[in-house]
């Protein structure tokens, strides 16, 4: 049963490349623009996607955001433990907020796991597992979550 729910998601996943209105909203902006993807990461992402190569694009997004979060905190650690370490602590060593009331602490702690969770869930399999194959909407669904997270840290005024 849940091969076939699998099958079905792809078959409906993939449905807009035959319709009308799939076609004409895939005219002429790409899907980077549509879903607001951040514009400093990597060419050879927008590459790697365009050449259907979601994973490996997904990967080097999520590497280039893990080397921000390295340069930004001065710390060479990597991956969860560099998150966890750089957005945790009293005082965390990077601030996303003043931290002065307990909803402002409560969002740190957030999106230190947020952060953390992105590295562990999303970017390690894809480090370390061979064969990974992600589908177009994926790879946009994991770019997007990297471009807000790159914009949490430009808006805490950390780069």
């Amino acid at each position: 049963m849940v091969l076939d729910l699998n099958q079905f998601e792809r078959i409906v996943r993939g449905a807009h490349a035959f319709t009308e209105a799939g076609s004409a909203s895939n005219s002429s902006e790409h899907p980077f623009d549509e879903r607001n993807i951040h514009s400093d990461l990597p060419g050879d992402v927008r590459n790697l996607f365009d050449n259907g190569h979601y994973a490996q694009a997904t990967f080097e997004a999520l590497k280039y955001l893990d080397e921000e979060i390295q340069r930004i905190s001065g710390d060479s650690d990597f991956g969860k433990s560099l998150m966890m370490r750089v957005f945790g602590g009293t005082p965390p060593k990077l601030r996303l907020n003043p931290g002065m009331t307990a909803s402002e602490q409560s969002e740190q702690d957030g999106f230190k796991f947020i952060f953390a969770g992105t590295m562990a869930g999303i970017r390690n399999p894809r480090g370390h597992k061979s064969g990974i194959v992600d589908d177009p909407d994926t790879c946009l669904d994991h770019l997007s979550l990297t471009s807000m997270l790159l914009r949490k840290i430009e808006e805490a005024g950390l780069r």
